[in-house]
């Protein structure tokens, strides 16, 4: 069936805190895994809050949470985040800052 009334309208639902703190945290992970450190990025002025913003959206967006989370268990460094990462070429891009 279509959205209810108080849906119509507005687009896709906002993840719940839950989901956006589970991919914070994965996206930290990830970025820490390929030498990123995005507080530091945001400071320096190479990542804009609302890029930081829009990377979390992608993130939560991931069809594979459970995959990453898996290939970030298996690894403490990596050079190239895993394919399916939404997020992949811009924190490739910090970390070769």
């Amino acid at each position: 069936m279509g959205d209810s009334p108080d849906r119509a309208g507005k687009g896709p639902a906002m993840p719940s805190d839950k989901t956006r703190d589970h991919h914070e945290a994965l996206m930290g992970r990830m970025a820490r895994t390929l030498g990123a450190d995005l507080d530091d990025a945001e400071l320096r002025g190479d990542l804009p809050p609302e890029m930081r913003d829009d990377m979390l959206s992608a993130c939560t967006g991931c069809a594979d949470p459970t995959g990453c989370a898996h290939w970030l268990s298996r690894r403490s460094e990596a050079e190239a985040a895993p394919g399916f990462c939404r997020n992949r070429d811009i924190l490739q891009a910090l970390a070769a800052e």
